[in-house]
């Protein structure tokens, strides 16, 4: 009898027939592909928010900015008729020796001061001479820079260190178009000028507005737009890095300092908000190397509107003209003299014959206010009289001798050749004539031969009147306002000083470099 063996198969071998089996009915139903197709994955795209762009402004601004090409008229060396122009070692012809070779050479064939030759006609040329001794400079490049429109029949405002002893400009616009242009008027003082386009053809311009740069914040966007190295219209943007900048070029600085890329070139161009609105005139870099540093300074649009609408209107700036030399009132300064806050513009000196000599003003004056207005320092004394009307009274108060009193004071013109504050004096050789000790003061001084104030014989280089400059050779003219003439006046200034309870005394000093306040401390010792 046979014995019957039951086979059952295990689950992986069913799982297996089961998968075989639906994949060929799936490829019998479907049918076999002809290519398989292969898998990729998406390329990386962010979603980032959108930043604003500067285009719109470019866009509008460009074609109310110019390139400046000037010319000037390059004259010979010497516009002697005789056309020579010769520097003998530092030396004039006429310095030479009579034997001196050259001399002797132009006594024979004509020349500077050695005349014609006697055999030579008077229509005959001199040696040297080109069209009979009348040599004619030629107009040639001599600097280029940037521009812009500031109203639609022409008027260009630019900078004028760019168009300075210019004879010819040319303006280049956005399009290429080259226009002839003339100065109207130009102001060194604020470094603007303003020219006029030959507009023959009546056309009008795409021109641009001062922004209200009060309004402005560090920190804002600016668009600088001008021709740096002659490229043309460029186009760079930045932030406004500061305010009020004093960069030394004159009493009336205020600057804007702006890091967009500004380079040769730039100077006299705008440099706009983003509303289209002129902020600034780019004037100055700072640059050790020449090239952009990211450090540009900009005349503010409050100051260039004003100069810009009088240049316009006359050719030139008027200006109110007060005639002091004045100096900041620092901290030490303000104690010396009671001042409660260190602001305010010292009087070093009145000058002769100006607006504030004839109102009384005296050295040792500080003039806290004008108007009313509080003067914060000798740089906003100087703006605010600036922009006074010549002819018109104003009210200076004035800081003196411990308290506050009031100087009326009728403003005049700034003439050109005046300046805003007197020329420093330099103070005669003094010889020191007997030596009296002021050591708690860390100096010697002698009387001055002409009996104006004591001669500093020796500063101790620890003392703190060396600190604060105070060197041999120095002459003190007056301590706390009031005139000295020996070390027993500067003792008997102090100890009164310290009687009022002031801890520090104000000198004034003359030095080679004209005449300064300084204050030394006097509870020492």
């Amino acid at each position: 009898m046979s014995k019957q063996v039951s086979f059952r198969p295990s689950f992986k071998t069913v799982l297996k027939t089961s998968t075989v089996a639906g994949l060929a009915a799936l490829m019998l139903a479907t049918g076999i592909p002809a290519q398989v197709a292969q898998s990729f994955a998406e390329p990386v795209k962010v979603t980032a928010p959108q930043v604003a762009s500067f285009g719109d402004v470019v866009d509008a601004v460009s074609p109310a900015v110019v390139s400046v090409r000037v010319q000037s008229d390059v004259k010979p060396v010497s516009d002697d008729s005789n056309g020579f122009g010769f520097n003998f070692g530092g030396r004039g012809f006429d310095e030479l020796p009579d034997d001196h070779p050259l001399k002797r050479f132009f006594r024979e064939f004509g020349g500077p001061d050695g005349g014609p030759r006697a055999d030579r006609g008077p229509g005959q040329r001199q040696f040297g001479d080109k069209d009979g001794g009348k040599r004619k400079g030629h107009l040639r490049p001599t600097s280029q820079g940037s521009g812009f429109f500031i109203s639609e029949d022409g008027y260009i405002v630019t900078n004028n260190h760019v168009v300075n002893d210019g004879a010819a400009f040319t303006i280049i616009m956005n399009d290429g178009t080259e226009l002839d242009a003339k100065l109207v008027g130009k102001d060194s003082r604020t470094d603007l000028a303003v020219l006029k386009v030959d507009n023959k053809e009546n056309r009008k311009f795409t021109y641009v507005t001062f922004a209200d740069d009060s309004k402005v914040r560090v920190g804002d966007w600016v668009v600088a737009v001008g021709n740096p190295f002659g490229l043309g219209g460029t186009v760079t943007a930045g932030i406004i890095s500061a305010r009020g900048r004093d960069i030394g070029s004159g009493p009336y600085d205020d600057y804007l300092q702006i890091d967009a890329a500004v380079n040769r070139g730039n100077s006299g161009g705008p440099a706009f908000d983003l509303n289209g609105e002129v902020v600034g005139i780019n004037t100055a870099i700072f640059s050790p190397s020449g090239g952009n540093v990211g450090i540009a300074f900009a005349i503010p649009a409050s100051v260039a509107k004003d100069v810009v609408s009088d240049l316009m209107k006359d050719g030139k700036v008027d200006r109110g003209w007060l005639g002091v030399q004045i100096q900041p009132v620092t901290k030490d300064i303000a104690e010396s003299l009671g001042l409660a806050e260190a602001q305010g513009a010292l009087v070093v000196e009145p000058q002769a014959g100006s607006p504030g000599e004839k109102a009384g003003i005296k050295e040792g004056d500080v003039i806290t206010a004008l108007d009313g207005d509080t003067i914060k320092d000798p740089r906003d004394l100087a703006k605010r009289v600036a922009v006074v009307k010549p002819g018109t009274n104003v009210e200076l108060s004035v800081w003196r001798n411990g308290k506050s009193e009031t100087v009326k004071v009728e403003i005049a013109r700034l003439e050109a050749d005046k300046q805003a504050s007197s020329e420093q004096q330099s103070a005669p050789d003094q010889q020191p004539s007997a030596q009296e000790e002021l050591a708690s003061l860390g100096i010697s001084v002698t009387p001055s031969d002409d009996g104006s104030g004591v001669t500093v014989a020796a500063v101790d280089p620890d003392s703190d009147a060396s600190d604060r400059g105070l060197k041999e050779g120095d002459r003190i003219t007056s301590v706390n306002n009031q005139e000295i003439k020996s070390a027993d006046d500067i003792t008997k200034v102090i100890e009164q000083a310290r009687k009022d309870g002031r801890s520090k005394a104000l000198f004034q000093v003359e030095t080679d470099n004209g005449s300064r306040f300084l204050a030394l401390p006097i509870d020492q010792g």
